[in-house]
């Protein structure tokens, strides 16, 4: 390995230390239902979204509330010493890609048939303190 390899990776392993994220990896629902529910809390304070995504009758709003309970739980794992209230963590950013898309037939009138695209999506959530700005 290269000196400036070495170099980038020792930075990209500083920087770990202080991204606080959390990932869901194949969620078995539409990207552009979860996309609607993300956008609601991009971007606001970690106990505000929280109670968002608890009164949002969209069932994606589940699936976040429990990805955005374990981002709060890895933000504590490496802020032991200090309080969520006095910590002003918000979401920096959340993103939602699509994953992948099972492929169904449905039998249509007169012998044919249409496809179903059963999608799903990957969502990655990352946190960040106002005190670190």
């Amino acid at each position: 390995m290269g000196a400036r390899k070495r170099l980038k990776a020792e930075i990209r392993k500083e920087d770990r230390k202080s991204i606080y994220l959390a990932k869901l990896n194949n969620c078995p629902t539409s990207p552009r239902k979860m996309r609607q529910v993300a956008d609601q809390i991009r971007g606001v304070e970690v106990n505000k979204a929280l109670d968002i995504l608890k009164f949002s009758p969209k069932e994606a709003s589940f699936r976040l509330e429990k990805l955005l309970l374990s981002a709060i739980a890895n933000w504590q794992v490496k802020n032991e010493d200090v309080r969520i209230e006095d910590a002003d963590i918000f979401i920096k950013t959340i993103h939602v890609d699509s994953g992948r898309m099972l492929k169904r037939y449905q039998p249509a009138p007169q012998g044919r048939a249409h496809r179903i695209r059963k999608r799903s999506n990957h969502v990655t959530v990352i946190l960040e303190s106002k005190d670190n700005n």
